[in-house]
């Protein structure tokens, strides 16, 4: 899985969304790739044929709540997922375990963002679909955590091992080459979770490309 988080960055407003997401459409089919997008939430309706992540999602009731996402109207509107503790947007580990119980009853995505390896393992257990390893300080900082911090890959994909979690590792940031991507998946990552590398980017086609093409480099470990 490669995911692309839009986040709210200036890049992508307006029509400009519609056109990084007709490039991740292309380049999935090119190189046959399950990219996913996450945009903001006033774009979850994006036209777009692969799946398409909420940002975030909220444990909250049906009805009479005011200003949340809800992952049973998401489900209502076609969103694949959602992500979910984003370093973000974090949530308590009960809310946690409340929405990967939610979208796995609907069969919609679960990406659960994680800070180190010992939140893999706190979370492995709940079975995400996907736990996602993003030290916060290395976001948006053009430093990959395959190259700065190569052992929390590692350490994570022992750590989903041991607790026989059916939950694939994703690998996030500051990935900004095809070559940090190459890393992330020969250290054991089945994924990547990317933003302003791609985001910010002046060639969204070349670099999107880049990273698809990097990830059939080398088979997973996991």
């Amino acid at each position: 899985m490669f995911i692309i988080n839009f986040k709210n960055y200036q890049e992508i407003a307006g029509s400009k969304a519609s056109k990084l997401a007709n490039i991740a459409e292309k380049i999935s089919k090119k190189y046959k790739i399950k990219i996913a997008i996450s945009p903001p939430h006033h774009l979850l309706n994006i036209k777009y044929s692969g799946p398409v992540l909420a940002q975030h999602v909220d444990d909250v009731k049906i009805g009479s709540t005011t200003g949340f996402v809800i992952p049973e109207l998401l489900k209502e509107s076609k969103i694949s997922g959602s992500l979910i503790n984003h370093s973000e947007h974090r949530i308590s580990p009960e809310q946690i375990k409340s929405l990967i119980d939610r979208l796995r009853n609907l069969n919609m995505i679960s990406v659960v963002c994680v800070k180190d390896v010992d939140e893999v393992g706190k979370y492995a257990k709940m079975n995400p679909n996907y736990i996602a390893i993003e030290p916060p300080e290395l976001i948006g900082s053009g430093k990959a955590v395959s190259t700065e911090r190569p052992e929390l890959i590692t350490d994570a994909v022992k750590s989903l091992n041991t607790a026989n979690s059916s939950a694939k590792l994703l690998c996030g940031a500051g990935i900004v080459s095809g070559n940090d991507v190459r890393k992330c998946i020969e250290l054991g990552s089945s994924g990547i979770l990317v933003a302003s590398g791609i985001v910010k980017a002046e060639n969204w086609s070349a670099i999107v490309d880049e990273f698809a093409k990097a990830m059939l480099k080398t088979p997973s470990k996991r």
